[in-house]
């Protein structure tokens, strides 16, 4: 499980079956301290209530494709939690 920063939406009008009605959001991903870690990238909303500014755990691979079950569609990446609150410690 990895974290992101939602930045915005896709639109995409012809999408792959099984993936109509499935909200595609622009993410940038994020380091335990919540610095940049990457370009941004596109990811499904398995959450259903993810919007941009949300700071958002995220699966890749088949994880990804298994957060929409009972379906099994082509992602890498899903969205599968908000976080509402977050603490990080330096380790000793």
């Amino acid at each position: 499980m990895k974290l992101g920063r939602v930045m915005g939406t896709l639109v995409a009008s012809t999408k792959v079956d099984g993936m109509e009605g499935l909200k595609l959001l622009v993410v940038r991903p994020l380091t335990a301290t919540l610095e940049d870690a990457g370009e941004p990238f596109v990811a499904t909303d398995a959450s259903d209530q993810a919007g941009p500014g949300d700071l958002v755990t995220l699966e890749f691979s088949r994880e990804a494709a298994l957060a929409h079950a009972p379906r099994f569609i082509p992602v890498d990446a899903a969205i599968i939690g908000i976080v509402d609150q977050y603490a990080y410690e330096e380790p000793s």
